[in-house]
């Protein structure tokens, strides 16, 4: 990644667990809601927003999932979180347990350097 590349894009790791609700859903029936009523929103209120989910319940109790949340921009990112609490997904069948926000090596770009920490084997 050259330091050089334009404003970087916001990446947000959103630590979520399950609630109640959701889980006494039959999977079929969790996936035709997010289908409905989550996925909808999201797709009429944002721009230039990707998403990763991963499954992390097997590991820990406290978070029982992580979705990754990548951004064009900071405005990108507000519009998916103001689409997102007007879901079932906020607070009814996730509570959102952590936001942890940033930029991919930020370090390197304010000092103008190659990004040492991101390594590949």
């Amino acid at each position: 990644m050259s330091t050089e590349e334009s404003a970087p894009p916001v990446t947000a790791f959103m630590l979520i667990k399950t609630r109640p609700e959701w889980l006494a859903m039959a999977p079929e029936e969790r996936v035709h809601a997010f289908a409905t009523e989550v996925v909808p929103a999201i797709e009429a209120r944002t721009k230039g927003v990707r998403s990763r989910f991963y499954d992390t319940e097997f590991y820990s109790t406290r978070v029982t999932d992580v979705w990754v949340w990548e951004a064009d921009d900071h405005h990108a990112y507000q519009l998916l979180i103001d689409a997102l609490r007007e879901t079932p997904f906020w607070d009814r069948y996730f509570e959102v347990v952590d936001l942890l926000v940033g930029t991919e090596n930020g370090y390197a770009r304010t000092y103008g350097m190659d990004p040492v920490a991101t390594v590949t084997t």
